[in-house]
This record gives C-alpha cells, sequence and structure tokens, in this order.
C-alpha cells in the first residue's frame, strides 16, 4: 500500500459517525477531546468554531474543517437564523500515532474551493446527495464515502501545510526522491534495506539520501523502518492469527528471536502477550461497533 493509505489503515478503529444537524439562532456546543479526528461541513448559514490557542474559523457553506487529533472545541451559530452542517468523526488509535498526523496542525480549515481540492468537494457533493435521498444501499454506501472523505480531508491538509519552507511530511510525500523511498519501505517492508540500499533506490548517495530524509522526514531512514515494521508487526500481531514465525519475517526479521527482542524493546511486553492482550480488544471493538 501507499504511505497514506497505510498511515490511516494503522490507525483506524470502528467505524466512522455522520451526522447532519440543524443549529438554532442561539445554538452552541461544547465537544469535548475525542480519541480520533473530527469534521465539520457547512451546508446553509455559518457556523464558528472556535478552540483554545487557535484562530477562528467560520464555516460558510461548502467549507470545511478538520480537526486530525480530536481536541476540545466550541461551536457556534454564527447567523441569526437556522444553521445546518455536517458533523462527522473517525476513531483512530493514539497510543502509536503514525508521524505523518502527528504532523497535522490541531485545526485545519479547508475552504470551499474545488479548484484546489477537487477531490474533497466531490466526496462531499456526495455524501450530501447521500443524505437528502433514501436510495437503495444507502447505509453500505455512506462508510464508504466516509472513508474516502478521510482521505481527501488529510491530501487537503498536506496541501495546506506545504510551501517553499514548509518541513515535514507534506514536504516528503511529494519530494520524488523521498517519497520513492518511502514506497519502497512500504511496499517492501520485508527486503533487507540499508541506508545504502535505500538511497541508491532514490537515486542518491548514501550521506545524501541520509540528510535529506531525516531533514524532510524527521528521523533518519532506519529508524523510521524500524517504527514502521514494528507498526505493521502489531497490527497483524492484533488482527491475524499467523505464525509468530510469520509476522517476524513479514516484518522484515531474519528470526523469530530477533522479532521477539526488537518487539518487547519496543512495546514492553512480548509479542505473544501483545496478541493475546490486543486481539481481545479488537474483537471487543468490532462487536461493539458493529452492534
Amino acid at each position: 500500500m501507499d504511505v497514506l493509505s497505510d498511515a490511516i489503515g494503522t490507525m483506524r478503529v470502528g467505524h466512522p459517525s455522520l451526522s447532519l444537524e440543524a443549529a438554532d439562532p442561539s445554538w452552541e456546543k461544547e465537544v469535548q477531546t475525542f480519541a480520533g479526528a473530527r469534521f465539520y461541513v457547512g451546508t446553509t448559514g455559518r457556523i464558528r468554531v472556535t478552540a483554545p490557542d487557535e484562530a477562528v474559523i467560520t464555516l460558510q457553506p461548502g467549507d470545511a474543517v478538520l480537526l486530525p487529533h480530536g481536541i476540545a472545541h466550541t461551536l457556534v451559530n454564527a447567523t441569526d437564523s437556522t444553521a445546518q452542517f455536517l458533523s462527522g468523526a473517525y476513531r483512530l488509535e493514539r497510543a502509536r500515532p503514525h508521524p505523518l498526523f502527528q504532523d497535522l496542525a490541531d485545526l485545519v480549515s479547508l475552504p470551499a474551493r474545488p479548484d484546489r481540492y477537487p477531490g474533497l468537494q466531490a466526496s462531499i457533493d456526495l455524501l450530501l446527495s447521500e443524505l437528502g435521498e433514501q436510495m437503495h444501499g444507502r447505509d453500505l454506501v455512506l462508510p464508504a464515502l466516509l472513508e474516502v472523505l478521510l482521505v481527501h480531508l488529510i491530501r487537503a491538509c498536506l496541501i495546506e501545510r506545504a510551501g517553499p519552507q514548509a518541513t515535514g511530511w507534506c514536504v516528503a510525500l511529494d519530494d520524488e526522491v523521498i517519497a520513492r523511498s518511502l514506497r519502497a519501505v512500504h511496499e517492501r517492508p520485508a527486503d533487507p534495506w540499508t541506508v545504502e540500499s535505500l538511497g541508491a533506490h532514490a537515486g542518491l548517495s548514501r550521506a545524501a539520501f541520509a540528510r535529506r530524509f531525516t531533514a524532510m522526514v524527521g528521523q533518519p531512514p532506519l529508524t523510521y523502518l524500524t517504527w514502521w515494521r514494528l507498526t505493521m508487526a502489531a497490527r497483524l500481531l492484533q488482527t491475524t492469527d499467523v505464525p509468530l514465525s510469520t509476522v517476524a519475517q513479514r516484518s522484515g526479521y531474519g528470526s523469530a528471536y530477533a522479532f521477539a527482542n526488537a518487539f518487547k524493546r519496543e512495546y514492553g511486553i512480548s509479542a505473544g502477550r501483545y496478541r493475546q492482550q490486543h486481539r481481545t480488544d479488537h474483537h471487543h471493538e468490532r462487536s461493539t461497533t458493529n452492534s
């Protein structure tokens, strides 16, 4: 999978939620901290979104705002008539967030600009269409559209974050050299990568690649490689019954012993114990969200 898909896939838990809300002229709502990401899209009127230490954002029809870290905030109807807006949420695993998510601001304004975010605007239009009519298959379509919307929201956030002086993942994913090495790590994590081989794959010398990767991603190449391998291993332990030797092989470890040591060093418990604890949590999460 590509980097953004992997980042989302390793953090998403449960099912997304969506509602079309109506706000009376005097309406105001305090929204508490949430273990995930929230978004709002204005449909009629104006909704003001405020959060501590963040700029005030006023949603006009078609505007979106994303709170990728689920911080507490306040919603207020900014008109003297009824306003409507879409409200949605995605539960995310916060124990081990992907650094791409950590690179996002707490509150991101995404004004209605089809020329800048065509995919985002198309996703919003499809959601509103599905909500507006009781069409066959609606209960299957809405969750799928919400997953698509999350990708477009994050893509738009990365566009907003980018700029001539920007650093971090918004730049790394668009940098041809670094993006090539990240894709290689995510597509073939089990390969025996070294800094030299990743640099050669990206078309740079070892030293030049290491400097460029560290400056953009925020950590050295092999540090990120190890982090991703063990993150992927933890996901396999949670969601599959494959033997530990297979998890080790898929995660790029030559032996189950080497994998066991690396995993315990990273997570503080053995891989087997981790699977026992988190498989229970995973099944409970699925039964809860499907009930």
